[in-house]
């Protein structure tokens, strides 16, 4: 061997890994989060478990790199119009946590015997929330849109940005570290130097990346390659000048936020950031003591304990005061318990520049533990959780905790048709053509977007989270006819209906599956329709590759000016005959096939009826083929309602000496004669369905009939006796 040392340090960082494969695996099917799973690694390879590493400084390298670029990626990511979408109570929630978690958790460590430094530091280290765990546990649960989920991210990302300006504040201290107590002027100095860092990054956002982007951005391995260095680079540069490396790293993503290269950038940068930061966390394991560990576990606790309380409480408080209910304060306040990474960070930066020993880095690490380990089951159970305490957290509530936003109100509508449950790309969609169709919608989300959209004529916007049961209380459940969820996530659809049901609404209930098999789910909990509407689209979509199209232009001896047009359902059109569309008089075009149910219908006949859902190929000149698919477009939404509207079920009860007795219903031939359709017949206790022609009608029978109602006064009166 060339050189023993390098194959020594490979040795080692192959078992770390082969390790911290095995046990998060472990700790995969224990259902832990990995963050829990990699500080136990660090412990189990140190010097108190294998003593697998010797060489901790090649450890230490890679966690900072891992550091850096989870601080990049943040910044990269960092949406600060997603922080304002839910104005106020993000602002509010979280700058009142903050304070209160700073203030309160200063003094309680000084009430337990620490140092004010530390104790400054051990604040600092809580007051921020883990935003990697908080994301993953309510992605895992798929509540990561919901209200709760998107308020917590929010409040957790402001929570991030406080520490970093604690970061920023702590790397000024160090720069007057031992500049015979000049710190008003080192600091300023160090501000200084901060203020043509943050400048330098700006000429470089406006002149240099903007012409430099696209050149990297011909390769996709070249514009992470170059993500990286950026990254490092500023990182290495911001410790130079006397800031911190994640300070660096952080401005670093903030300048490469705004190109258009942002998500590929984001996206291929993820993996190498949770490889590296895996480092970051063994490393923190194998700087723990666990002989300073015994001690500290019960002060670990009652911080954890401190958090927990302080947080739900805080968050609670504001939240409700800010018109949402208790479910969201609660929820919100729970998933903020977890301490986040970048408390280690700053802990593990204050440990370098020798503010804090060895046992307050023990101590924030055991309150992490504690508090991922106890966040991970009250998010898990979450529902559960709130169940037993609502009662309890009424005091969290104000007496009108709904506000509604947009274009009405429910009171506004005389009739709600359809409560529609998420307005995002299907669902509104969805009530898009429902409004074309003359119904009258009570819209439901938490988007602040969706609902400062323009106002519609019968929409009314609800602000509210479909997965809060509580919700239908505010909701006119008893004049709809519909309560449809546009949904994707099961278990959000299950919560729904069983919500529904339990306040005794006796309409349909249609939801929205994923895939067949939650749709089946779906179909045995009591759903009355549910759509599939990845499926639907994908068979659409195939429908679509017809071969109408594809064998016209092959066959034609030259090109030829076609056009392909969906008769959609509503359409003027479906139900009439070639020969009676007037399209070749109207527009000069022709239909040359027709594509129906994936199946092609070359040179249809004159007599050939059109239907909802046909696709018909056009032939004709270019701008005729535009008239001619302007014109096919066109669509009666109006006659549909008015025919529902006339339309009824009801029943006749034959009378003694009626004209029907002792007929066959084909003899009396209702359908063709008066335009009715028998669907059954009830004789004393027998239930007769789906009547056959011979059936012969009784004296007292009760005779149901389906059609329109001035076809059911014509039945009324063919019925009765003659006088």
């Amino acid at each position: 061997m060339d050189n023993p040392g390098a194959y020594s340090v490979f040795y080692e960082i192959t078992a770390i890994i082969s390790v911290a494969a095995l046990v998060g695996l472990i700790g995969t099917l224990l259902r832990q989060p990995l963050v829990v799973s990699f500080i136990a690694v660090g412990i189990l390879v140190g010097p108190v478990g294998l003593n697998l590493v010797t060489d901790y400084e090649q450890v230490e390298l890679l966690a900072s790199i891992g550091i850096a670029l989870l601080l990049f990626v943040v910044g990269l990511r960092l949406d600060l119009h997603a922080v304002r979408t839910l104005g106020t109570v993000v602002l509010g929630a979280g700058v009142t946590q903050i304070a209160f978690i700073a203030i309160a958790g200063f003094f309680l460590a000084r009430l337990l015997g620490f140092a004010a430094v530390p104790s400054l530091v051990i604040a600092i280290a809580l007051v921020s929330s883990s935003t990697i765990i908080i994301v993953k546990l309510l992605s895992d649960k798929r509540e990561i849109d919901a209200l709760h989920g998107r308020l917590t991210v929010a409040i957790s990302v402001l929570q991030d940005l406080m520490v970093i300006l604690a970061m920023i504040g702590l790397s000024a201290l160090a720069g007057a570290k031992g500049a015979d107590n000049h710190l008003v002027t080192q600091m300023l100095l160090t501000a200084g130097r901060g203020v043509l860092f943050l400048a330098g990054v700006g000429v470089m956002m406006t002149v240099v990346l903007p012409r430099l982007l696209p050149h990297m951005a011909r390769s996709t391995e070249l514009l992470l390659l170059f993500a990286v260095a950026w990254a490092l680079a500023l990182a290495a540069l911001a410790e130079v000048i006397g800031l911190s490396k994640e300070v660096g790293a952080f401005v670093a993503g903030l300048a490469l936020g705004w190109s258009p290269y942002r998500e590929t950038i984001s996206a291929r940068m993820v993996p190498l950031r949770d490889f590296l930061l895996l480092f970051f966390f063994i490393d923190l394991g194998l700087r723990l003591d666990l002989r300073l560990l015994g001690g500290q576990i019960g002060i670990g606790l009652l911080f954890a304990l401190f958090l927990l309380a302080g947080k739900a409480l805080t968050v609670m408080a504001v939240v409700g005061l800010m018109g949402y209910r208790k479910r969201t304060g609660f929820l919100t306040g729970i998933a903020m318990t977890p301490l986040s990474e970048f408390g280690l960070i700053f802990v593990g930066m204050a440990l370098g520049q020798g503010h804090i020993g060895d046992e307050i880095v023990g101590l924030i690490t055991v309150i992490a533990l504690i508090s991922i380990g106890m966040s991970t089951y009250m998010i898990i159970y979450s529902g559960q959780l709130y169940s037993r305490l609502s009662r309890l957290l009424t005091v969290f509530e104000r007496r009108v905790p709904y506000r509604e936003a947009g274009s009405g109100s429910v009171e506004s509508l005389p009739q709600a048709d359809v409560i529609l449950f998420g307005l995002g790309t299907y669902g509104g969609a969805v009530a898009k053509h429902l409004l074309e169709h003359g119904r009258q919608v009570v819209g439901v989300d938490f988007d602040p977007q969706v609902l400062a959209a323009p106002p519609k004529e019968g929409l009314a916007r609800v602000y509210g989270d479909g997965e809060d049961p509580e919700l239908f209380d505010y909701l006119p459940l008893q004049r709809a006819r519909w309560v449809m969820s546009a949904l994707p996530g099961r278990d959000t659809n299950l919560t729904l209906l069983k919500a529904v049901r339990e306040r005794g609404f006796d309409a349909k209930v249609v939801l929205s599956a994923r895939s067949q098999y939650d749709a089946r789910v779906l179909e045995q909990a009591g759903a009355d329709l549910v759509l599939c509407p990845f499926a639907d689209a994908a068979e659409q979509a195939a429908d679509s590759l017809t071969e109408a199209m594809e064998t016209l232009t092959r066959e034609a001896p030259w090109p030829v000016d076609a056009r392909e047009v969906r008769l959609r359902p509503g359409s003027a059109f479906a139900g009439q005959t070639i020969e009676e569309l007037p399209l070749r008089a109207e527009t000069g075009v022709s239909i040359i096939a027709i594509s129906r149910a994936g199946r092609s219908y070359f040179d249809p006949g004159p007599d050939f009826r059109l239907d909802a859902g046909d696709r018909l190929v056009l032939l004709g000149e270019p701008e005729n083929l535009e008239r001619a698919v302007e014109y096919l477009e066109r669509r009666q939404l109006s006659e549909p309602v008015q025919e529902s509207q006339q339309f009824t079920v009801s029943e006749l009860q034959v009378p003694e000496g009626s004209p029907w007795v002792s007929k066959t219903l084909a003899e009396l031939n209702l359908r063709r004669t008066i335009g009715v359709t028998v669907i059954g017949i009830e004789r004393g206790e027998q239930q007769i369905t789906a009547p056959t022609a011979a059936e012969v009608i009784q004296a007292g029978d009760r005779v149901v009939l389906a059609g329109s109602r001035s076809a059911m006064e014509t039945c009324e009166g063919a019925c009765q006796p003659p006088r």
